[in-house]
């Protein structure tokens, strides 16, 4: 099989990043019930507001959350497309907030925007680029967001090939 190396690679470098750039992530993502409780037993949380609906349905949610340990997951994967695709590492993420309950049933959405974007000091021809991301329910409601950092390539270093 011949391989197209005349398709341009996708994902950003770190030249096309710019403060204040906003990416909003496509598409949304519906948490199941399966996800939910597939989930928190993979990681071992088995705390039942995740998988009891008796034990839920009497605490002042009236029913199961979604792990939070996913919802963080899965929009942090939505954002990849738009911010990490061609990423060295992820450096990490700080200022996590939860600021409403996720159920099973919910779409979930995200956007985000370049707060930094700077060279590295230690690997030439790769940066850091920083991202705040906001992260909503079908309503509007936002339910959580954080700052993340990853390393990024410059163009003129290129970038692994697959």
């Amino acid at each position: 099989m011949k391989i197209d190396t005349d398709h341009p690679r996708p994902g950003r470098f770190l030249e096309d990043f710019a403060v204040g750039q906003q990416f909003a992530h496509w598409p949304g993502r519906t948490i199941t019930e399966a996800d939910n409780i597939q989930f928190s037993l993979l990681t071992m949380n088995r705390h039942p507001m995740h998988c009891d609906s008796h034990f839920a349905a009497s605490s002042e949610f009236g029913r199961p959350l979604v792990n939070s340990g996913l919802t963080l997951a899965i929009v942090l994967g939505m954002t990849v497309d738009d911010v990490s695709l061609n990423a060295i590492a992820n450096l990490g993420w700080e200022q996590i907030i939860l600021s409403a309950p996720v159920f099973p049933g919910d779409t979930v959405y995200a956007r985000s925007e370049v707060v930094e974007v700077r060279p590295s000091r230690s690997r030439p021809d790769q940066g850091i680029v920083t991202v705040h991301t906001e992260a909503t329910k079908q309503c509007g409601t936002v339910f959580m967001s954080f700052r993340r950092s990853c390393l990024v390539p410059a163009r003129r270093a290129g970038a692994p090939t697959a």
